[in-house]
């Protein structure tokens, strides 16, 4: 099996992790061929090396809509032979569709990966015409650009437990960030528009005027002065924004709650990371009900969906679980088996195979 995957980069991101797992997971089987095309060199995950794969970088020299990348990723598609191109997003799914009718190769467009409301849909439709599939993260997605369902499927994101093998201490943590009270929420998302900070802050500042023993983490990367700016000096103590880490699961492994709060506005989750992650460490949740959310986490069972901006409802809903450790040992356990049962490594990686196979199998 020959497989060319074409994305537009290796950024850190939960999309990239998935081409990582998915590359790792095929090349170690044996028996299938692959070769990687990018658009942008930049690499976060250098563990791609490790995989000696070759790897073709086709820079955009002009535009964003080059137009030699089309020449380029031809070339590079008539010297590999590819069985199948697998593409990972709008743009280099615009690039790779020529090739697809030059050269009669399998188109597989994994470019959804949200579930964002999509008002410009004409480009992505004739894409989507010439995609021999379209694989989404989400059924929602599906629904949010309006795919042709007769040959669209869901393949959800797959979390790997290697993660969890290399957890640091809880008390080498909370020393770490000075942190002294018993109990721990944290949210990690990206300081971006599209991540609801602002309810999950205005959360945390409504619980802290009644109550002193949790602390509020704030993770991720991005500008984080206007929301600090939301803290007063009586409540910095308990609201403490972490900045971008790297080891990221340690932190979330010394939280009571998980929480990711969304931007209808702006933005539809796929497949959350941070949620599959805090919930692989057995912990309840809490996420607004929208997009893909509704699909990983079900309420009352591995954690809570709340209305979109309802601060107080999540701060409700986290004094709940707070003060009742039973319960979130109960949504914790029941959080880790969805996992486990539906959202492993191991099943993602099982069903792009078979997706694969049953390419090759029409061409035969």
């Amino acid at each position: 099996m020959r497989i060319l995957f074409f994305t537009e980069n290796l950024r850190a991101g939960g999309k990239e992790r998935r081409i990582i797992e998915l590359l790792k997971n095929l090349k170690s089987a044996g028996d299938v061929q692959i070769e990687l095309v990018l658009t942008k060199n930049i690499i976060h995950y250098e563990e791609i090396y490790d995989l000696n794969i070759p790897i073709h970088l086709i820079e955009r020299k002009f535009t964003k809509k080059d137009p030699s990348l089309f020449f380029k990723f031809f070339k590079i598609a008539k010297a590999f032979k590819p069985d199948i191109i697998h593409v990972w997003g709008h743009m280099v799914a615009v690039y790779a569709v020529p090739t697809k009718l030059l050269l009669g190769i399998p188109l597989i467009n994994n470019e959804i990966v949200d579930s964002t409301q999509n008002t410009r849909l004409l480009g992505k439709n004739i894409v989507f015409k010439a995609s021999d599939r379209i694989i989404a993260n989400t059924y929602a997605g599906l629904k949010a650009y309006n795919a042709p369902m007769e040959k669209s499927a869901v393949i959800y994101n797959g979390f790997s437990f290697n993660r969890l093998k290399q957890i640091e201490s809880a008390g080498a943590v909370r020393e770490k960030f000075g942190i002294k009270t018993p109990h721990i929420v944290g949210m990690v998302a990206s300081f971006l528009d599209y991540k609801d900070y602002n309810t999950y802050i205005n959360a945390a500042l409504e619980i802290v005027k009644r109550r002193k023993d949790i602390s509020f983490l704030c993770i991720g990367d991005g500008d984080d002065s206007a929301y600090k700016k939301m803290v007063p000096d009586d409540a910095k103590d308990h609201i403490l924004f972490l900045g971008r880490q790297s080891k990221v699961e340690s932190i979330m492994n010394i939280c009571d709650i998980g929480v990711l709060t969304t931007n209808i506005h702006f933005h539809g989750e796929g497949i959350s990371n941070a949620l599959m992650e805090f919930m692989a460490l057995e912990k309840p949740v809490i996420t607004t009900s929208f997009g893909g959310s509704v699909e990983l986490v079900d309420e009352n069972e591995t954690g809570y969906l709340i209305e979109p901006f309802n601060s107080l409802q999540l701060a409700d809903r986290i004094i709940y679980l707070i003060d009742n450790e039973p319960e979130r040992q109960r949504l914790g356990k029941n959080a880790h088996k969805t996992i486990v049962e539906k959202f492993s490594l191991e099943n993602m990686v099982r069903l792009f195979r078979e997706e694969y196979e049953r390419f090759l199998n029409q061409i035969g």
